[in-house]
């Protein structure tokens, strides 16, 4: 129960993001993680300098008696270089780094415009008046960096909601419960905006946040041999932990797995069935010739949370030896959070390959690069609006716009998967025939080609 609040927690804190700030924020509500994939192995490298060190795990099945492992490594290994660790670290470092599905809700389209908000908000005495009489305190508010930080403190779920709306926040539905459950604990609330103003002032475009060791140049991972008796393809993941950023293959390509496709609702409840289509496609597109990024991103943080980073008694485990605790690193790509607190300067990549003996005849070489843009596998679900359609004018706009919108999550599925688009419109209950009327062929072009 303790790790799914926590898990919770996270999410939410992706959700409290300002609307405005560049951030892939949304709430998290799946995550394709190798459970998903049979004949899946798991293998952990920390690498600093000429130093490897390797956590491997598989998912072997059956008698004990029967399984052995065979691992060609580069030196003679010491005792003391061999150790037993704890799997729940691999499995907290899959789930974390895991490709994800996050859900958006389309906002009110007679909602005045996000500057207008901001405007309102900016009336401090008003906003405190508002605040009170909803039940929510603001109990501190600071500008620490390039970050205007609130802390709150509610009576009641209800009224942190609405005052977590009114002044820009987009809060998902099913979020009130959760938050109830922090304040009958008399927790506190902090929540983050970007003032533009003093990041500015920084200079930058983007705002701040069985194991082995051995020594040797060579970076590599051995496969060659797991697949001499291997009756099919099989399925490998590696978590690369680093200080200096991403880490890639140099003898097979590195490709990114597609990302920020919007897809149709109703793949919430298929998200392990998509995603192994999904891959399966891209391995296809590739001739199963390509090792594909599915993660890269610093370990202090995360958004969405897929789950908590790990804590540097976990990486101890893995063997990472530098650790050194910072208060806080940059953050690339515009994002909204700090770094969360005892962040770690590691980075770490998420590799993922469908190999046997014929697409993969050399073992895996890498290299470590100064890389540190963020990265991640994440598939997007859109909430329409559902509210009064006599509200506004932009109301009918809207409308006439969703139609188009929800065809082109049926092409986005349809090029990821391979499925047919018949299916996935019939499964979206919309018939190619069912398309509204009022959605205009030329209107459908424009949308479909950005043209």
């Amino acid at each position: 129960m303790r790790r799914l609040l926590l898990v919770v927690s996270m999410s939410i804190v992706a959700v409290l993001a300002a609307q405005d700030a560049a951030a892939f924020c949304g709430f998290y509500v799946a995550r394709a993680d190798t459970k998903l994939f049979n004949k899946a192995s798991q293998v952990a490298l920390v690498r600093d300098g000429d130093t490897t060190v390797m956590t491997m795990a598989n998912d072997f099945q059956g008698e004990l008696t029967e399984f052995a492992i065979v691992i060609p490594v580069p030196v003679v290994l010491r005792r003391d270089q061999i150790e037993v660790t704890d799997k729940a670290v691999l499995d907290h470092l899959d789930a974390f780094t895991a490709p994800r599905l996050v859900e958006y809700f389309d906002e009110d389209p007679c909602r005045p415009p996000r500057q207008e908000v901001r405007a309102m908000a900016a009336q401090a005495p008003a906003a405190a008046g508002r605040a009170k009489s909803l039940g929510v305190t603001i109990e501190a508010q600071y500008t620490v960096g390039e970050y205007d930080i609130l802390i709150l403190s509610a009576k009641e779920s209800g009224g942190l909601e609405t005052w977590l709306k009114e002044n820009g926040y987009r809060i998902p539905a099913g979020a009130g419960s959760v938050l109830g459950s922090y304040i009958r604990q008399d927790m506190k609330f902090f929540v983050a905006r970007v003032n533009l103003k003093e990041q500015a002032k920084t200079g930058f475009t983007y705002l701040r946040p069985i194991r082995v060791s051995y020594e040797s140049p060579k970076f590599m991972l051995p496969i060659r041999l797991g697949t001499v008796n291997a009756d099919g393809p099989q399925e490998l993941f590696i978590f690369a932990l680093s200080k200096r950023g991403r880490v890639e293959t140099t003898n097979y390509m590195t490709v990114k797995i597609p990302t920020g496709a919007e897809l149709p609702l109703f793949v919430k409840q298929e998200f392990a069935s998509f995603y192994r289509a999904m891959f399966a496609e891209q391995v296809r597109k590739e001739n199963m010739r390509a090792v594909f990024l599915e993660y890269a991103w610093d370990m202090g943080w995360c958004d969405p949370c897929a789950a908590d980073p790990l804590t540097v008694e976990e990486l101890k485990k893995l063997g990472v030896p530098w650790l050194e605790e910072t208060p806080g690193q940059p953050v690339p790509m515009g994002r909204v959070r700090p770094p969360m607190p005892g962040a770690v300067n590691a980075f770490v990549t998420r590799l993922h390959v469908r190999y046997d003996a014929r697409h993969f005849p050399e073992d895996l070489a890498f290299q470590e690069t100064g890389n540190r843009e963020n990265y991640q596998g994440r598939y997007v679900l859109r909430h329409e609006w559902t509210g009064d359609g006599s509200a506004c004018p932009e109301v009918d706009r809207y409308r006439r716009e969703l139609g188009a919108r929800r065809e082109k999550e049926a092409q986005n599925l349809a090029w990821l998967t391979g499925w047919d688009i018949a299916d996935i419109r019939r499964k979206m209950g919309r018939q190619p025939e069912r398309i509204s009327r009022t959605e205009r062929p030329q209107d459908l072009w424009h949308w479909l080609t950005g043209r």
